[in-house]
Order: C-alpha cells, then structure tokens, then sequence
C-alpha cells in the first residue's frame, strides 16, 4: 500500500512552519503540549457557544501559540470574525478570562488576538466545516463536495482535492469518494499544501472530510 505522513508534517522547515512556538525542557515538554490543547479546545468551545446559530460554522483557521516565560500570546486567524466580535467588544476579553480560569495560570499573563483572513474559503478547516454543515443537513455529499470547490476557485487557489469517508447517504457499507479539481502535488516538498482531517458527526454515524489545498509553489 502507498505509504501516507500528514503533508503539513512532511514540509515542516521548507513551507510549513510551527503552530506553536515555545521551548520547554523534556520532563516539562508534555505539559507544554497539554496546556496547548486545553487552550485550543477551550478557545473552540467558547466559539461554538457564542456564534450565532444562523451560521453554525466557527470558522477559525487556525490557533498559534507563542509562549515566553511570563507571557502566552494566542493569535486566532478567522475567517469571520465578525460571528464573534460583532455583538460585543469585550467578548475577547470574556474569552481571556475562561482560558485562564482553564489553565489557571498565575504568574503568566495571556494575550489573545484576532486576525481576520482575507479569503476564508482559501483554508481547509472553514471548508471543511462548510461541507459538514451541508452533511448534516442532508446534502448530497456530491453536491456539498462541489461547492466547497467553487467556493476555492473563487479564493485563488491551483488546486484541492476533498475526500469523505465512511457511511456516506446512510449506506449500510462505508466507502470513501473523492474529487480532485486542478493540481495536488503531495510529493513535491516545495509545493505548499494545506491540509486538514475534520469528523462530522451525521444521523447515520460519523463521516470523515479531508482537504488538500494546494496553495502554491514557493
């Protein structure tokens, strides 16, 4: 069988940089990676509860995480930010209070910053929340499949390839169908290539959605 490694890990150095930037000591190194999670997983469920349910999609791209020895600086890239900032100004701060009651970090001050992206539909994970609001509005997957892609073309991009798996349409037998429009070149370490796994939780069990995003070529 073809052997597989996630594409962001494989080009990690050359076109694909840390998410999280800190330094830690071996013995300290998982609780660095754990407070990271408990940050990420806390900043996701604030979202979630505070978006307005008309939209139902979160739409953060990523979370990046500086840590210096009496700082923690998180810079949130949004598609919308809009959903989270509109309706009140100190929602940001609210947010700041919950991560640090999370991690209950005394002698460290939080800093958490939002940036907006300039084309959402450009990144995997708001695309993939995209198709799983479709999935579980019974979309057919095809049709969720090539919207997601129209909605690529319009951010600019050389090429994705979007894949779900799993009990597609409520079949009693999973299978996996893909569709790939223009160029993914997942072998090549200097094409920057975007990528995300994403579970969907749908009536008839759990779909997986994964997006290639081939960006372009440094």
């Amino acid at each position: 069988m073809g052997q597989k490694i996630n594409p962001l890990g494989f080009r990690l150095g050359t076109t694909q940089s840390h998410h999280s930037l800190w330094f830690a000591q071996p013995k300290k190194y998982c609780d660095g990676l754990e407070e990271d999670k408990k940050i990420r997983d806390c900043i996701k469920k604030y979202v979630q509860k505070n978006i307005r349910i008309s939209s139902g999609m979160e739409g953060i791209a990523r979370i990046e995480i500086q840590k210096k020895i009496d700082l923690i600086q998180v810079i949130i890239y949004m598609g919308f930010p809009k959903l989270l900032i509109e309706d009140k100004p100190r929602r940001v701060e609210e947010l700041q209070m919950n991560v640090q009651k999370e991690l209950n970090c005394v002698n460290r001050k939080l800093n958490i910053a939002i940036t907006r992206i300039s084309t959402p539909y450009g990144h995997p994970n708001i695309l993939a929340e995209f198709i799983a609001g479709q999935l579980k509005n019974r979309v057919s997957f095809r049709k969720a499949m090539k919207k997601a892609i129209e909605l690529t073309e319009q951010a600019n991009t050389k090429g994705i390839q979007v894949q779900i798996a799993g009990r597609i349409d409520g079949k009693e037998i999973a299978r996996v169908e893909w569709i790939r429009e223009g160029r993914v070149p997942l072998q090549t370490i200097e094409a920057k290539i975007d990528y995300c796994s994403y579970t969907v939780r749908t009536i008839y069990g759990v779909l997986g959605i994964k997006i290639w995003i081939f960006v372009d070529e440094e």
